[in-house]
């Protein structure tokens, strides 16, 4: 049965296959010759499900604490998880020459969260193509300004793990000591946030964009236009925001040139929404910047791509429900109207994310008491948004290494549920009612 345009197996088997692919890899990373440290298979199970989830919270210290193998197969994760593992396996299937049943593509077109099965495979050969060249690109960007401390083998690696981790907005890095090093560097700081914002941009938005710049297109799609000025909008906004919160801060910013709180904001806003990277230490920042940062990380980026979160496109329409019931006139922007199927389901994700982050937070702050609320709420929010972000642990490692064995099962669960969406992943659990015939009297509440 469909619901929303969802079908409710499809996306059994799409989530299925994610926890599968999860525990798959944890059982890689516990062998020893994935890890320096012991590793508990919790621990691993967490690792592998951060990285399939495209999220970045991290109980191990992914430099350290990996031997190269481990971080290879990490970085398998993360790839996986943003191009979705039924395009990996309709890559294998096109190099083998085989053909793809009905169940493949539907699968296939709800993880890439595509319109319709018209069009797919010329759609995914485009994208295989950009993913490569994007990374093949940010690889050669990150590997020049490597090369300048390390030597060349080292800085080609560290340049492909940080290209690949950061196009797919993970928020793993190698760097043991973080990007804390990089926060008044200009090359690394560009060249991680043009990568997390291509990539939170959503595949559909990306080749569209690209033929538009050939002008192989008229006009932009309705969807194309919220999501490019939305994303600007946002960016622009939430370093604002982080600018004047922590402006006179001096364990962040505080004491900073102008030039580098304007940069330092800009890192932070952008991987906010998307990513985990982060070049302060978000331990020391402010309550209501972690507060405002839980809010922004929970909107995310775009759906169809390597982002989490709710999606600036639910957001959009829903700031736009409100505007126009308030005007009393059909919803609509650049000369669209919202259909109401659209406004539902946005609602829909909406009230369900709030009550599934509340109920969370809550779980969490009666599991971990001595953690302050505001942390915990920052945690779930990250998770709950596949985003990476953490207050920390007072180390390398992020809060929820601190967590006891139930609360960081509650996380693998929020960030695998991230990876599919929360709506489609509440469709997926809950048992489809039967159709009810029954017609109610309308009654009148009073709001």
């Amino acid at each position: 049965m469909k619901q929303f345009g969802f079908d409710r197996r499809t996306l059994k088997i799409l989530l299925s296959g994610y926890i599968i692919i999860a525990l798959a890899g944890s059982l890689l990373l516990s062998l020893d010759f994935a890890h320096t440290k012991p590793l508990s298979f919790l621990d691993a199970f967490f690792t592998s499900a951060s990285a399939v989830s495209m999220t970045g919270l991290i109980v191990k210290n992914t430099a350290s604490d990996f031997t190269l193998y481990g971080q290879i197969i990490i970085l398998i994760l993360v790839q996986i998880g943003g191009l979705g593992y039924m395009g990996i396996g309709l890559f294998i299937y096109i190099l083998i020459r085989k053909k793809v049943g009905f169940s493949g593509k539907n699968l296939l077109k709800e993880s890439l969260v595509h319109s319709s099965m018209d069009g797919l495979f010329s759609f995914f050969k485009k994208l295989l193509l950009f993913i490569v060249i994007i990374e093949f690109i940010g690889t050669i960007l990150f590997f020049l300004r490597f090369a300048l401390e390390m030597d060349f083998g080292k800085a080609l690696w560290f340049g492909f793990f940080h290209s690949v981790s950061a196009f797919n907005n993970s928020g793993f890095y190698i760097l043991e000591d973080g990007l804390l090093k990089y926060r008044h560097d200009i090359a690394i700081n560009l060249i991680f946030t043009s990568l997390v914002i291509i990539g939170g941009l959503g595949y559909f938005v990306i080749v569209e964009l690209y033929f538009f710049q050939r002008k192989r297109l008229q006009n932009l799609s309705l969807h194309t236009k919220i999501v490019v000025f939305s994303t600007l909008f946002f960016i622009v906004f939430s370093t604002l925001m982080m600018f004047i919160l922590e402006y006179s801060n001096p364990n962040s910013i505080g004491n900073f040139s102008f030039f580098d709180k304007l940069l330092s904001s800009y890192f932070t806003a952008v991987n906010f929404r998307t990513s985990g990277f982060n070049t302060l230490d978000v331990y020391y920042f402010k309550d209501a910047s972690l507060f405002f940062g839980s809010l922004f990380m929970v909107i995310g980026g775009a759906p169809g791509g390597t982002a989490g979160g709710m999606k600036v496109t639910t957001v959009v329409v829903l700031v736009l429900y409100a505007y126009w019931s308030v005007r009393n006139g059909r919803v609509r922007i650049f000369g669209y109207e919202i259909p109401q199927e659209t406004i539902n389901k946005a609602f829909v994700i909406g009230v369900g994310s709030a009550i599934y982050i509340v109920i969370c937070t809550i779980l969490l702050s009666l599991l971990e008491s001595e953690i302050r609320f505001i942390a915990l709420l920052f945690e779930t929010s990250s998770a709950f948004a596949t985003v990476g972000f953490s207050v920390g642990d007072g180390g390398s490692l992020s809060l929820c290494a601190k967590f006891n064995p139930v609360s960081k099962i509650i996380v693998i669960i929020m960030m695998l549920s991230g990876r599919i969406g929360v709506f489609a992943f509440f469709i997926s659990i809950f048992s489809q009612d039967k159709a009810i015939h029954i017609k109610y009297p309308k009654g009148r509440v009073n709001l």
